[in-house]
């Protein structure tokens, strides 16, 4: 069977969202979503000087690429802002009229269910040669244009330093301490799930033997990170971990690192919808995401961009995050197959 470094399951199918939302866009808030709602409704005009994008965040770094984009090109950008689940429902509400121009999931399964699906059109994106292979489409369908990687953050008023491996947070000194996201509100929980039990053969046990040692499973991404900047729990496993680096350099007492044995990577894909209606924009939304300027602001943003040359300087690059084999075919039924192992388990 196939082999390939472990990409992401975020939100694979609408089915498995219809429990939650994905986690990488936990820090939108309903007020963002309602606003961006409005702004790509079914009403809006997809003239030549207009693009409807329909992205899953993440919040911030999606509004400073919409505005670096339309001050180079003039084109305006109808944004709808929200999760990959709830972006997969409403392609689907109007697939007899489709409205979006470009999608942009957190989930390369799910993109592969648009392509398979025929919602995606072929093409070939400036830079396309310097993204990373691992992340696109080998027809041209995406690209996964930035991504992150899951590890575990700490609080470091409560921990000095930690480096320990996943099967350490079951261990009498962890007892109560271990906070993760739940993957029923967080699709890269589900990735990091899928992803330790497919390359472990041990990997439900170190799961279990968390649950048995008083493992919090409560709100998605951010609400467990808060938990830990708080001080409420020590240690966050599956975290995010751009949002880490966010609040570390914001001044909160956390860090983050990736166990020795490896982790997940969950790139973020974009692609052109199948019947756009705005063409040539949709090409030019695609080619400033693989832009420099654009890797850049995904950089900054402290999220790992598709292009391994940008420089990074807040966070851990690519090459020094140790990452899980998988196998990667059939993933869409495997992951709803492993949310429902672990919602199963005692």
């Amino acid at each position: 069977m196939k082999k390939r470094n472990l990409l992401t399951i975020a939100g694979v199918s609408a089915s498995l969202f219809l429990l939650g939302a994905c986690g990488d866009n936990a820090e939108a808030t309903e007020k963002t979503e309602n606003t961006n709602t409005e702004t790509a409704s079914a009403e809006a005009d997809s003239t030549s000087d207009t693009l409807t994008v329909y992205s899953a965040g993440p919040e911030g770094l999606a509004e400073n690429i919409q505005a670096a984009f339309e001050e180079k090109t003039g084109l305006k950008v109808e944004m709808f802002q929200s999760t990959t689940g709830k972006i997969l429902s409403r392609l689907e509400a109007e697939s007899n009229n489709p409205i979006a121009d470009v999608v942009v999931l957190a989930s390369i399964p799910s993109m592969e269910g648009l392509k398979s699906e025929e919602k995606l059109q072929p093409y070939e994106p400036e830079n396309a040669d310097s993204m990373n292979p691992d992340w696109n489409d080998s027809d041209h369908y995406y690209y996964g244009y930035s991504a992150s990687a899951l590890g575990v953050a700490y609080n470091t008023n409560q921990v000095e330093s930690l480096d320990a491996d996943w099967e350490a947070f079951g261990e009498a000194e962890w007892e109560g301490r271990v906070t993760m996201p739940d993957p029923t509100s967080s699709g890269s929980a589900v990735d990091f799930l899928y992803g330790l039990t497919d390359s472990d053969e041990k990997g439900w046990d170190v799961i279990q033997s968390w649950k048995d040692n008083g493992l919090l499973v409560a709100g998605a991404n951010k609400e467990s990170l808060d938990a830990v900047i708080t001080g409420d729990k020590d240690v966050v496993v599956a975290a995010v971990d751009y949002m880490t680096y966010k609040a570390k350099d914001s001044g909160e007492p956390v860090d983050i690192y990736y166990p020795e044995s490896g982790t997940v990577i969950s790139p973020r894909a974009a692609g052109i919808i199948a019947d756009s209606k705005n063409l040539e924009g949709a090409k030019a939304y695609m080619d400033f995401l693989l832009s420099d300027e654009a890797q850049e602001l995904v950089a900054d943003a402290y999220i790992l961009p598709g292009n391994a040359d940008i420089e990074l300087s807040n966070r851990a690059p690519l090459a020094d995050i140790p990452t899980l084999p998988f196998d990667f075919e059939g993933i869409e039924d495997k992951q709803v197959e492993t949310l429902n192992t672990f919602l199963s388990m005692e």
